[in-house]
């Protein structure tokens, strides 16, 4: 098993890396726009859909998005779209959470299956459009949910004896949350002194945040570092209710698409919210 996620993990990053530092956004967009081909996809299979509808699900949803990117989309400010989608993010985590793995099951069919779609492909916007902000502020967003994720682990390993969501994700912790807040904020001071000596280009979210003063630096991390909890949670919770482990085997050794992306999909449309307002 670790053998195949180290080799699924290369081939991946062989395509990933070029295309992430390539000066023009094309090749990203179009990678990552595949990778939400497959989302989609999954997306429709663990809401009950036939293999051949969930495939067409998927490839409608990169058809549109492709669209949207020909017709100049991804050119267009969506401020009131991160605004939304960031609200309609915080209402789910409310919601969803309290009513638990029964309570998705009891949401009409459609509006679980188009309200997900439409969170993929918002994710999706959010990402390019992060590129388009600038390579420093992109990985700022991808680290802090990586160290979110990574801190909370370790600190949940070492440290987790309070269930965070016992009945959706048995091995989250209160003490891994924790953990993986003071990891972004370890994260954060060191991007931000790095930036201090002209290590970095100035472009991040970290300095974004922190020009707007301290409170709303700490306020802002402690946000989304919970919604990116929140993410892992909610898919937990969706795969739970399809009776799945994993979203997909299309990347071996590491489960699916969304598998992977769980933490991001609410974080990028909030970072990106929080840039444009």
């Amino acid at each position: 098993m670790l053998k195949q996620r180290i080799i699924t993990a290369l081939v991946l990053l062989a395509f990933l890396l070029p295309a992430l530092f390539y000066p023009a956004i094309e090749p990203f967009a179009l990678l990552t726009l595949l990778l939400i081909v497959g989302g989609g996809w999954e997306w429709g299979r663990l809401n009950g859909r036939s293999s051949g509808a969930a495939l067409a699900l998927g490839l409608g949803l990169g058809a549109l998005l492709g669209g949207f990117w020909w017709f100049g989309g991804l050119d267009q400010s969506w401020r009131g779209l991160w605004l939304f989608t960031g609200v309609l993010w915080v209402v789910l985590a409310v919601v969803m959470l309290k009513r638990g793995v029964p309570g998705w099951g009891a949401w009409p069919a459609p509006l679980r299956l188009w309200l997900g779609l439409l969170l993929i492909a918002s994710a999706w916007l959010a990402l390019v459009q992060a590129r388009q902000q600038g390579l420093g502020f992109l990985l700022s967003v991808l680290t802090l949910v990586w160290m979110a994720d990574i801190a909370a682990y370790a600190g949940g390993r070492a440290l987790g004896r309070r269930k965070l969501a016992p009945s959706i994700s048995p091995g989250k912790s209160w003490e891994g949350a924790v953990s993986g807040f003071v990891g972004v904020c370890l994260l954060a001071g060191g991007w931000l002194l790095a930036e201090s000596h002209g290590w970095a280009d100035g472009t991040s979210l970290y300095a974004l945040l922190w020009s707007g003063g301290p409170f709303l630096f700490a306020a802002a991390l402690v946000f989304l570092v919970c919604m990116s909890v929140v993410g892992d949670l909610i898919e937990s919770l969706v795969k739970r209710s399809a009776g799945v482990k994993d979203s997909s085997q299309l990347l071996p050794g590491h489960g699916g698409v969304l598998d992977r992306v769980d933490a991001l999909l609410p974080v990028l449309p909030l970072a990106m919210m929080l840039a444009t307002f």
